[in-house]
């Protein structure tokens, strides 16, 4: 499970987490969240760029990484959907 909800989790099922790490994983989490919503925007761009020119390596680079980044989402998936 991501580390930002195990921490809430812990904190509804009544331990004591102090409001200052509370504020600082719901910032923690919103950074991770932009990053992730950054990372789809620029595979989105990569396919759009080998789409129209596939001789482009740039390009081509760009969709390996495209590929990378679905992995780890599936795989984050896989963990917390499983």
């Amino acid at each position: 499970m991501n580390k930002h909800i195990e921490l809430v989790k812990k904190w509804q099922a009544g331990e004591a987490i102090s409001l200052k790490e509370l504020g600082a994983n719901a910032e923690a989490a919103y950074r991770a969240a932009d990053a992730a919503v950054r990372a789809a925007r620029a595979a989105d761009a990569a396919t759009a760029a080998c789409a129209a020119d596939s001789a482009d390596p740039e390009a081509y680079g760009a969709l390996l990484l495209v590929d990378r980044v679905d992995y780890f989402v599936k795989q984050y998936e896989g963990l917390t959907n499983g």
